[in-house]
């Protein structure tokens, strides 16, 4: 008697969207379905590892690079593989989601990579899902254009060889996604953003030259860079392509990731093409790992957290002799700074701001960088031209000066600035406005003159919730309280509502917005991702 067939993926709770039937092919499928057999129960494993690493460091107040993978580090022997001629030259990558004029306007940038991000700077609303993945299938086979209904202005692709290379950020390992289900249980968003995508353009992108391009967010271990080398080869046998064909960065923007770098290299090398220095969603980290720690690990306002604070230049110089190390490229963080086309002051503070971070960023070390606009692009690409010239990479700088010890990583008491009270209303005030956004389905917002996603609202309210926690005083004599953050919280919510007028206000999400935002600030118990209750109330 013959095997019954296994059980389809179900499309859940999901209003029809035009052209869904392009990307949700039962051979699509099929993939898909294949991908959360074999890999799900092992996701859910090192999920719950995960649970169980911040027990311990809860315990402990300390981390400490890891005894059982010394070999690993110690061992000059072991490189990555070379990278491929696409992702040879990454001086400067540009991020945005997958929206059909970002991806035009991305790809036509100037940057060399292009981060189309299913992640952080998407919400996981099911038209961002597969629309996204419409658009990067359509922009493979030049069927995109966009003309702005607002503007009339119209956009369409330049020639083949102006296009920026594609990198794509599928959800992390923590997220699910709630339509597509096999026998009732969701699919985790990473293997449908990474599946759709592979199965739909691996070979495409062969042909153009390319290949089917990752970076990886939320990695906390090199056990879960393990579980994403065994997706890659999984897909590359299913689909018959060369195993080495998938090429993956790992973002380092978890504390305990950046005590991992070498191993999470070593078990991605064949995939491997570089480390990520991820900012917002590294201070994240740092609050949520050691929140019991006491006050030598309080952050003070995310703005005074620069990246020449002296565990933040351990961090970055590691990952770059780290990367140069094993032949991989390390790659900088976003220049959140958004220019005006209006405003000649705000357009010089942006531009002054990041010619300063790219700068310092080339002359460190590393071999790229990111921006949040196509008009950052140039500016980026000078700092970066003035340290490279004509090499595509500086690889072949060691950086065999940077020592780092373990507790260099985690020198938060380093900093001679505190909380400010002035920290906690922006805090709030961006915390509101970014979720509110969120929760329409946007996750790239421009907010204060910053280009802002869900990392932002993350240190936001960690931060409240830290501040609160630890008790601490600004310097107007008032203590972090949980009825301070509601007063707080109430008066920015009454200044959006005077600002953007009554029918504005009623129509967005602002009430719901306020509410979550206390809600992830106050809880005692801490939520690991304010992603996770948002996911919740989001619509579609």
């Amino acid at each position: 008697m013959s095997a019954p067939a296994p059980s389809p993926l179900a499309i859940v709770d999901a209003e029809p969207l035009p052209r869904q039937e392009e990307v949700l092919t039962d051979a699509a499928l099929a993939f898909v379905a294949e991908l959360h057999r074999q890999f799900t129960p092992r996701r859910d494993e090192l999920l719950a590892r995960r649970a169980e690493r911040r027990a311990e460091i809860a315990r402990t107040s300390t981390l400490d690079f890891l005894p059982e993978t010394e070999a690993i580090r110690v061992d000059d022997t072991w490189k990555v593989a070379p990278a491929p001629a696409a992702l040879d030259d990454r001086r400067v990558e540009i991020t945005g989601p997958t929206d059909r004029k970002m991806t035009v306007n991305a790809l036509n940038s100037g940057a060399k990579v292009w981060l189309a991000d299913f992640e952080d700077a998407s919400a996981p609303t099911w038209e961002n899902v597969i629309t996204g993945q419409l658009n990067l299938i359509d922009a493979y086979t030049r069927n995109i254009d966009f003309t702005d209904p607002r503007t009339g202005k119209s956009y369409a692709l330049k020639s083949a060889e102006e296009l920026a290379t594609v990198v794509t950020r599928p959800r992390g390992w923590h997220l699910d996604e709630r339509h597509l289900q096999l026998d009732g249980t969701p699919v985790p968003g990473a293997l449908v953003d990474f599946g759709l995508y592979f199965f739909h353009n691996a070979q495409r992108l062969i042909d153009l030259g390319k290949g089917p391009y990752f970076y990886l967010p939320k990695t906390e271990s090199h056990l879960e860079a393990r579980l994403w080398n065994d997706v890659f080869v999984f897909a590359q046998d299913y689909a018959g392509i060369p195993r080495g064909t998938v090429r993956a960065t790992v973002l380092i923007e978890t504390i305990t990731a950046a005590y991992e770098m070498e191993e999470i290299l070593y078990e991605l090398r064949d995939h491997a093409s570089g480390l990520n220095a991820g900012r917002w969603d590294y201070l994240f980290s740092i609050v949520k790992n050691f929140r019991d720690g006491g006050s030598k690990f309080v952050l003070p306002d995310r703005n005074l957290v620069t990246m020449t604070a002296p565990f933040m230049r351990a961090y970055t110089e590691l990952l770059v002799r780290t990367c140069h190390k094993r032949g991989a490229h390390a790659i900088g963080g976003m220049a959140a700074f958004i220019p005006s086309r209006r405003d000649a002051e705000v357009n010089k503070v942006a531009f002054e701001k990041v010619k300063a971070d790219k700068d310092r960023e080339a002359n460190d070390g590393f071999d790229g960088s990111w921006v949040a606009h196509p008009d950052l692009v140039p500016i980026a690409m000078a700092s970066f031209d003035a340290v490279l010239g004509d090499k595509p990479n500086q690889k072949d700088r060691l950086r065999e000066d940077v020592s780092v010890a373990a507790g260099d990583l985690i020198a938060i008491d380093t900093l001679d600035a505190k909380p400010s009270y002035d920290g906690l209303r922006n805090a709030v005030a961006v915390g509101i406005r970014y979720i509110e956004a969120w929760l329409r389905g946007m996750g790239a917002v421009a907010i204060f003159n910053l280009m802002e996603d869900a990392a932002t609202a993350e240190i936001s309210r960690s931060q409240i919730w830290q501040w609160i926690n630890a008790d601490v005083v600004f310097e107007n004599g008032e203590h972090a309280t949980a009825d301070l953050a509601r007063k707080v919280a109430a008066e920015e919510l009454a200044a959006i509502r005077a600002e953007i007028g009554e029918d504005a206000f009623e129509s967005g999400r602002w009430q719901q917005a306020h509410d979550l935002l206390l809600q992830v600030s106050l809880d005692q118990d801490y939520a690991d991702f304010l992603t996770l209750p948002a996911y919740e109330q989001l619509r579609g």
